[in-house]
């Protein structure tokens, strides 16, 4: 099973509207903010998308016309793309709002929207989402880890203090990929990932489970699928109780027309993750 991860966006997923008292042009501002980001539409066209968004926002946030939690969750999108501190409290205030409605939504924009605000306003953030350029490379914004807990963190879906130094920490070693990419042997790069993960925190390289699976699947849309097999094998040793890796494995297994092996796999994965969807319809499909 894929990941897929993003430092400047979370994935926001929006839902149909199933309430005519739903403002569905707010919903349709609020779903292109988002799909013209993720498509990588020139910032030219976004920033001027952005105030046209922000006007009508403002304007049925002042006239008191936002009703259902998902309103003020689309509010909220648009005014954390304003560029001032008004907007950015808006933001706040209109998560804030949301989650109070239906707790049930994604409870991370209302995090990040706090970080953002207090950002723009030159004090530190206190959840951990925000980063910044600093000479080419991204850098956590500076940030008080006194005022709130690891409890309240996860509440809005935000990593522990201590998962985002281990982030960080990853994110400064080698990549493997780029290993691989410079001397094309697979089994280098196998014998590589072994000795690194042997060394646990004293790595040189991120060996991961998350970024040897994304490598697998890499491997995978460049066509080489025996080299993505080794890889995503290794993967399954090294992480044995991740349902993730052997999701995987199962996956390329199925590619390489390998259907016992792969049921196997993906019978280990489902008894890791019983919550495992697609390992559950993989299995439908083949047994």
């Amino acid at each position: 099973m894929r990941y897929f991860y993003s430092i400047m966006f979370c994935t926001f997923f929006v839902f149909n509207s199933l309430n005519a008292q739903h403002n569905e042009e707010l919903q349709e501002m609020a779903n292109a903010d988002q799909e013209e980001r993720l498509s990588g539409t020139d910032w030219k066209i976004i920033n001027a998308n952005d105030s046209i968004r922000l006007a009508k926002a403002t304007q049925w946030f002042e006239n008191g016309n936002l009703s259902t939690a998902k309103d003020y969750f689309n509010a909220g999108i648009i005014f954390q793309h304003g560029r001032d501190t008004m907007a950015s409290g808006r933001a706040v205030e209109s998560f804030k709002k949301a989650i109070a409605l239906d707790s049930t939504l994604n409870r991370w924009w209302y995090a990040a929207a706090v970080d953002r605000d207090l950002m723009r306003r030159g004090e530190p953030q206190i959840y951990g989402t925000q980063h910044v350029v600093e000479n080419g490379k991204p850098k956590k914004y500076k940030m008080d880890t006194t005022k709130v807990t690891d409890t309240e963190r996860s509440y809005y879906r935000v990593p522990s203090l201590a998962q985002q130094r281990e982030n960080a920490r990853l994110k400064s070693l080698k990549q493997v990929s780029l290993f691989y990419t410079d001397n094309l042997d697979i089994d280098k790069t196998i014998s590589l990932i072994e000795s690194q993960f042997k060394k646990g925190k004293q790595s040189d390289y991120n060996v991961s489970e998350n970024t040897i699976n994304s490598f697998g699947y890499q491997l995978i849309a460049e066509n080489k699928l025996k080299e993505a097999l080794k890889v995503l094998q290794l993967n399954t040793e090294l992480y044995p109780k991740a349902s993730n890796t052997w999701d995987s494995y199962g996956e390329i297994l199925l590619k390489l027309d390998e259907e016992k092996a792969s049921i196997k796999a993906y019978q280990k994965s489902l008894e890791l993750n019983p919550d495992n969807e697609n390992a559950k319809k993989v299995l439908e499909d083949l047994e």
